[in-house]
């Protein structure tokens, strides 16, 4: 199963792109996902960040499927 992740900010600079593809097992949780990002790239854990699931905020406890989209993001403020 192929999903995309996204790279937004800081961690497109850290990634190196802003887009990648990634190869999962069926019906793993999100937070799988951003575990393996942050393995891949180890300075992210230097940043605050937030990941979405199709442009939805999203706990880690969300099933990826085929197509889906897992965006990750530093945290922002602002008024």
């Amino acid at each position: 199963m192929s999903i995309t992740v996204l790279f937004f900010g800081a961690t497109a600079d850290i990634a190196g792109k802003r887009k990648q593809s990634i190869e999962m097992i069926d019906n793993e949780p999100a937070r799988k996902v951003f575990e393996r990002m942050l393995a891949a790239y180890p300075s992210l854990t230097t940043h605050k960040l937030h990941f979405s699931v199709n442009q939805q905020f999203a706990t880690g406890d969300e099933i990826v499927r085929e197509g889906d989209e897992l965006a990750i993001f530093t945290a922002v403020s602002g008024g």
